[in-house]
Parts: structure tokens; sequence; C-alpha cells
């Protein structure tokens, strides 16, 4: 655990009272004495403060913004160039066998591409783009940035007394504004399903900031165990399980991240890679697919969970049709919630599977995802 880094609000967090674990190299608060359910709750229904500083953030400067955006073109199969300056987009590394090497978030920020990516692929995220990009784009790795979210239905309202330029800005926005005396890079997002921001502030501000925030009694901070049921109850990916290097993004149900412009004729179609899978794919369909699962009992299917197309485990039972990538158990839903892969002909809502808990096969159903819909400001 010596090698653990620390967050730059790592003593905040023990004086709140954070519960710490190790998550992605570094040490983080899993959970405050308010615990995951309360935290997940507060957050649905007021602000919850998040510390997501392990996450990386980097700036990619090249002659002009649009330079920079057909570089990065090349390594990813979103519409960068076309996005406009103040806006932000969600996208993803492939590799040349079509898979997801990462998720990530962009901005269009006049001069320069900012670029936020999960924090188990920095390292590996970072090298791609300074070897993948050509030299006239230069690859700048902030690391004197903390990056704070608050998000829930009172986000607005909080960071209002701040700055009132905040409520200004609509989902996916993005801004510099100034705030607690800080410049601070803002994004109108998140990955909760919830309206909020994502605030990238200096490291000698961002204590003070946040205790800005926590003073607001609207606000509570919130670990990771909160963090993941509230992505989950939103259907949103989480690297490592329900996407990886072997899942393409037509698998995974993110075709709506792949704009026209890069999918069929034009100069900037294709020319990603892994492009010949993901455009057949896109055209041809995939013999699996990501989809939601709501199990029929109380017991939570979780992440490896096998699943089957009938209850008899005997010898007609049939093989393993599918698995779950991510389960646990909603607070907002009231019950065990997942997200899994199973073939495309069983992935129709309302179609009924069976996985296997502890050696019994219990009925999940096939279901539309969000499983709480989206709350952002648009």
């Amino acid at each position: 655990m010596s090698d653990l880094k620390s967050l730059t609000l790592d003593a905040l967090h023990r004086e709140l009272g954070g519960k710490m674990v190790p998550f992605a190299g570094y040490d983080m608060p899993v959970q405050y004495p308010a615990g995951v359910m309360k935290e997940h709750q507060h957050t649905r229904a007021a602000a919850g403060l998040f510390d997501v500083s392990h996450m990386g953030q980097v700036i990619l400067r090249g002659e002009s913004y649009e330079e920079a955006a057909l570089a990065l073109e090349t390594l990813i199969p979103v519409n960068v160039a076309g996005l406009a300056e103040g806006r932000q987009r969600y996208g993803f590394f492939t590799n040349d066998q079509g898979g997801i090497l990462d998720d990530l978030m962009f901005a269009n920020r006049g001069d320069h591409i900012f670029v936020v990516v999960n924090a188990a692929c920095k390292d590996q995220d970072i090298a791609l783009l300074q070897n993948g990009l050509p030299d006239g784009v230069a690859v700048e790795v902030i690391e004197d940035r903390a990056l704070l979210a608050l998000q829930g239905p009172e986000a607005e309202a909080v960071l209002a007394t701040l700055n009132p330029a905040v409520a200004d800005m609509t989902f996916m926005d993005v801004a510099v504004l100034d705030l607690n005396g800080a410049e601070c890079w803002i994004s109108r997002s998140g990955y909760t399903g919830e309206d909020g921001y994502e605030i990238s502030v200096p490291n000698e501000a961002a204590d003070a900031f946040a205790r800005a925030l926590l003073a607001d009694e609207r606000v509570l901070p919130i670990g990771l165990g909160a963090r993941d049921s509230l992505r989950l109850e939103a259907g949103l990916c989480l690297y490592g399980n329900d996407i990886d290097a072997g899942t393409s993004p037509v698998e995974a149900a993110l075709t709506w991240g792949i704009q026209k412009v890069r999918r069929t004729g034009g100069a900037r179609a294709g020319g990603f890679p892994g492009a010949d899978r993901i455009l057949t794919e896109l055209d041809s369909g995939t013999d699996r697919v990501r989809v939601g699962l709501k199990p029929q009992t109380r017991a939570p299917m979780r992440d490896g969970v096998a699943l089957f197309a009938s209850d008899d485990a005997g010898e007609d039972g049939g093989d393993q049709i599918g698995h779950v990538t991510s389960g646990g158990f909603g607070p907002t839903v009231g019950g065990p919630v997942a997200m899994g892969y199973v073939p495309t002909a069983h992935a129709a809502p309302g179609t009924v599977l069976y996985g296997d808990v502890r050696g019994k096969r219990l009925a999940v159903e096939v279901v539309a995802l969000p499983f709480v819909a989206a709350n952002f400001k648009r």
C-alpha cells in the first residue's frame, strides 16, 4: 500500500471521516460516516461532492484547434473537429481490433483541447497521445490541479453562490470562471445521471474551494461506493467492467458516440483504429450487446455472474449465453440492478434470462437503460 498516491485533498477526506481504500493506484475515500446508501440518496435529492482528482487531465495544442482536433480523430471514432467552442463531448480510444482502450471526455477550449481520461488507464492514454499524435501537436499533462464533481439537483444553486455565471451553462458546456478566488475550468457534466459540474481547480486552492462547498448544508461528501451505484442506475459504463479492449463501441451500445461524419462517406469517415470492424458492425450489427438487467429477486447479480436462457441447470439446461459486467443494489430503484452482455437475439426488453447466483439460477429481466432517467439541464 506504500506505493499508493495521495489525493491533494487527502487530509480533508480523513478529517471528514472518509474510509480510505486503494483504487486505481490512489488512496481514495469509498464512503464517509453517512454511508453509501445515504450518500447516494443525498446526491439524487440535493448535492454531493466527489473528489475525482485521480483522473488524468491533459491539454492538446496545435497551431489551431482544428489541427489538434483532426489529429485526435486519428485515435478516436468521434467528431472532434466539429465540436463547437465552449462545448464538451464523450469519446473513446479504440485499438486496431475495434476494442475500447478507454473512454474519455474532451472539450473545445478555443485554442486547445482539454481531455479527461480514466485513472486506471491514465499512463497508457498519455503514452498513446504522445506517441500517436504528430509532432506538431503538443501533449501537456496537467499535474497541478485537482478535479472535483458537484452533482445533484441542487448543484447549480450551490455553485452559483460562488459565481452566478454557472447557472447560464447547460449540459456539456465548458467555461473558465473564478470560483472562491481561483481560476476554475468547469464543465456542466458528470457521471451520476444528475445535473452537475466537474471543476478543475488549482491544487493550492482546492482545500478552500471544497470547504466552501461543504459549508453549504445542501452538500455532502460522497465516496466511491455511491459514485458506483449512481453511475450504474444511470446506465453508464465503468471501464474494465462494462467496456474493455475486447469490446467494440457497437457491442457496448455506445453507437450514439460515433457521429455521422465519422461513419460513412466524406473525407473524415473512418481513419481511426479498428474502423473496419466498427463500421461493419454499425452497418450489420453484432452478435452480442450490452443491456440493462433487472433481477427478479432481492439478490444482487454482480460482476461475473453467468447468464443462461433457461432456469434448468441440468443436462439440458444449455450453455452460458452471457454474463453480468456491473451489478449491485440500486437505492433509487429500490432493488438490485445490473448490466451485462447477452446475444442480440436475447436483448429485447422483457426477455427473461437466468443468472447463476451461488449455484441457483435466478430470473433476471432485460430492461431498457437507464434505470433512473437522466436529470441533465439541456
